[in-house]
C-alpha cells in the first residue's frame, strides 16, 4: 500500500509540508471542522485516518473534544507523538482497523485514499471508515486525482528551508492504466551533516467519481462531491444514514 517511510523522510516531509507555500493545515482543518458541524452539529470527536506526521490532528486538537489518529507509517507517528502529547495514535491499515470505539466524524485527507489499491479495496476502506462512524456522523475523505484530470508525467519541484535545513522535493509522475506510479527525490541540506539524497516511490490509484460515490453508498452513506478552493481534487464528504 504506498509508501511506508523511514524514520528520515517522515521528519523531512512533515517539515516541507508544514512550510510549503499552499499548504494550510489549520484552514484546512477549520473548514473541514465546519463542514461536519453543518451536517452533525454536536459532534465532538474525530478520528483522522492515514493522518501521517499529525498535521492536520495538530489543529483538529482545538476544534473537537476528543481526537485520535490512525497510521500505517510507524515513522510517521513517531514523528507526530511528541506534537500530539495525550492524543491515541494508533498503527494502521485504513483498508481493515479495529478501534473499539466510534466517533462523530472521520477523515482521510492530503489524497491518502488513492493508496487503497482497487476499486474492491476502495470499498473496503470506506466501509472500514464508515464502520467507524456513530449514527449520523460525517465522513470527509480528499481523493487522489480521477482519470479525467490526471496530468501524466507531472513534474512538480520545490525547495524550501526550515530552521538550518533546507530541503528541496522534485516528483515525477506517471500514469499506467488506473495507476499512478510516482518518484519523489529529496536533497536535504543542514551545517552538520551537508547534503543528503532521499528518493520515495508510491502508487495511488486514479478512481472515477462515480466509484467513490457508489463506494459510499455501499457504505451506507450519503455522499455530497465538493469543490472547494484549497483543494484540487475536491472532498467527499458524506453522513451515515
Amino acid at each position: 500500500m504506498g509508501s511506508v517511510y523511514g524514520s528520515d523522510t517522515a521528519s523531512i516531509y512533515h517539515d516541507f509540508y508544514r512550510e510549503r507555500k499552499g499548504k494550510d493545515y489549520a484552514a484546512e482543518s477549520a473548514n473541514v471542522a465546519a463542514l461536519v458541524r453543518e451536517r452533525m452539529p454536536e459532534a465532538s470527536s474525530l478520528l483522522d485516518v492515514a493522518c501521517g506526521s499529525g498535521s492536520h490532528l495538530e489543529h483538529f486538537v482545538s476544534e473537537f473534544d476528543h481526537v485520535e489518529g490512525v497510521e500505517l507509517s510507524e515513522a510517521m507517528l513517531a514523528v507526530a507523538r511528541p506534537l500530539l502529547p495525550g492524543v491515541p495514535l494508533h498503527q494502521g491499515d485504513m483498508r481493515d482497523f479495529s478501534l473499539g470505539r466510534r466517533f462523530s466524524a472521520v477523515t482521510c485527507m492530503h489524497s491518502s485514499i488513492g493508496y487503497a489499491g482497487d476499486e474492491a479495496r476502495l470499498r473496503q476502506t470506506l466501509a472500514c471508515l464508515a464502520d467507524k462512524l456513530e449514527p449520523g456522523g460525517v465522513l470527509v475523505v480528499e481523493p487522489w486525482w480521477t482519470p479525467g484530470n490526471f496530468l501524466d508525467r507531472h513534474v512538480a519541484g520545490d525547495a524550501l528551508t526550515v530552521g538550518d535545513r533546507t530541503i528541496s522535493r522534485v516528483s515525477h509522475t506517471v500514469r499506467s492504466g488506473d495507476v499512478t506510479r510516482m518518484e519523489v527525490h529529496w536533497v536535504v541540506a543542514d551545517p552538520v551533516n551537508g547534503p543528503r539524497h532521499a528518493v520515495e516511490r508510491h502508487e495511488l490509484t486514479l478512481f472515477e467519481r462515480a466509484q467513490y460515490e457508489n463506494a459510499f453508498a455501499e457504505a451506507g452513506c450519503t455522499v455530497e462531491y465538493l469543490r472547494p478552493d484549497w483543494t484540487g481534487p475536491g472532498l467527499y464528504v458524506g453522513v451515515l444514514i
